[in-house]
C-alpha cells in the first residue's frame, strides 16, 4: 500500500525513527563518495504552484543522487489551470511517474489528489503545513544535541504553516514545544485542538518571547510575512518587532541554545544579521539536511512494498 506525506500526524514515531536513521546514513555515505542507485529507473514530479529554492533544488537533487530523474512540472503548464479535475490529473500522473512533490497552497487540493493517486504523494509545502521541512529541522536538532527527547523548541514569530508542523512533530514524538507569537497571529485553533486530542498537552502559546525561549535548547523563527501575505507585509512588521530573534533576546536564553531558520530570511526583520551569522546559528547545517532528508523520504517511500 503507497504511502503519503501530507502531514506529519501521517507517520508513527517508528516512521521518525526511520527516516532520521537513513537520513544519516545517506549524508555519511554521501560524505564518503558513494554513488547510489537505489532509485534507478524511477522518476519523481515535482508540480510547483509557489516559488522554492531549497525545496526543489534539494528534492531534484536527491532525485539525482539516489539514480532516478526529477520531472519538474509548473502548475500553469499543466491542465490543472484548465480547469481539468485534480482527480483526472492525479490518476492520469499516476500511471507515468512513480512518485510526486506538491507545493501548492490548498491542503484540500493536495490531499484531493493524494486521494486519487496511486503513487506516492509528498507535501512539499502548503499554507496549512510544511512536513518535510520539520523532518530535516528534527534531524539538524539530533546531530545538534544527540537526540530529540527532552530537547525544549522555541518558536518566535507568526502561528503559520512551519509553526503548524512543528505542533505535529511535537505531539507524535513528545519533545517540548513553546510557541511565542502576538496576540491574533498564534497557530491555527484546528491545528492545535487537533494536536490537543492526539496528546499534545504540553504544547504551549504565550505572547511573551522571553518566556518561551528561556529554557530553550533551539530558538526557531521564519519570516514574518508568507507568500500569499505580501501586502500585509508592512502592518506585520509593526506588529512582530517586540519578536525579532536578535541579540537581546539570547541574553534570556540557555548559553548552549542553537538557532534555526528555514530561509529565505529577511535579515533585520524576524532575525538579525549578527544571530543569523553567530556562533550559535546552524541555519546552514540546516539547509543542507533537507538535502538528505529528502533522500531519505523518497528512498523510503519509492521503494515501500505491499
Amino acid at each position: 500500500m503507497k504511502k503519503d506525506i501530507l502531514t506529519l500526524f501521517d507517520l508513527e514515531k517508528a516512521d521518525f525513527e526511520l527516516l532520521f536513521q537513513e537520513a544519516a546514513e545517506l549524508k555519511a555515505r554521501r560524505k564518503m563518495g558513494i554513488v547510489e542507485h537505489v532509485l534507478a529507473g524511477k522518476s519523481l514530479g515535482l508540480i510547483f504552484e509557489k516559488p522554492s529554492t531549497r525545496t526543489r533544488i534539494s528534492f531534484e537533487t536527491a532525485m539525482i543522487q539516489l539514480g532516478g530523474t526529477p520531472i519538474f512540472i509548473s502548475a500553469n503548464d499543466t491542465q490543472i489551470v484548465r480547469n481539468e479535475p485534480v482527480m483526472d490529473t492525479a490518476r492520469v500522473l499516476s500511471r507515468f511517474i512513480d512518485g510526486i512533490a506538491i507545493r501548492t497552497f490548498s491542503q484540500d487540493l493536495l490531499e484531493g489528489f493524494a486521494e486519487f493517486s496511486t503513487i506516492p504523494v509528498i507535501n512539499a509545502l502548503t499554507d496549512m503545513y510544511h512536513p518535510c521541512q520539520i523532518l530535516s529541522d528534527l534531524m539538524t536538532v539530533i546531530e545538534c544535541k544527540g537526540g530529540y527527547d527532552g530537547v525544549k523548541i522555541a518558536w518566535v514569530g507568526d502561528g503559520n504553516n512551519v509553526a503548524h508542523s512543528w505542533i505535529n512533530a511535537a505531539t507524535v514524538l513528545g519533545f517540548g514545544l513553546t510557541l511565542a507569537c502576538p496576540e491574533g497571529y498564534e497557530p491555527n485553533k484546528t491545528v492545535l485542538e487537533k494536536a490537543r486530542a492526539k496528546g499534545g498537552t504540553h504544547i504551549k502559546i504565550t505572547q511573551d518571547p522571553a518566556e518561551a525561549v528561556r529554557d530553550a535548547d533551539v530558538i526557531y523563527t521564519d519570516v514574518w510575512a508568507s507568500m500569499g501575505q505580501e501586502r500585509e507585509q508592512n502592518l506585520r512588521k509593526k506588529v512582530f518587532q517586540p519578536y525579532q530573534v536578535n541579540s537581546a533576546l539570547l541574553e534570556k536564553a540557555p548559553k548552549e541554545v542553537v538557532i534555526m531558520h528555514c530561509l529565505p530570511a529577511h535579515r533585520g526583520e524576524e532575525i538579525s544579521d549578527k544571530v543569523l551569522e553567530g556562533p550559535r546559528s546552524v541555519v546552514w547545517d540546516q539547509a543542507e539536511n533537507k538535502l538528505h532528508m529528502h533522500k531519505a523520504i523518497l528512498k523510503v517511500l519509492l521503494t515501500r512494498k505491499e
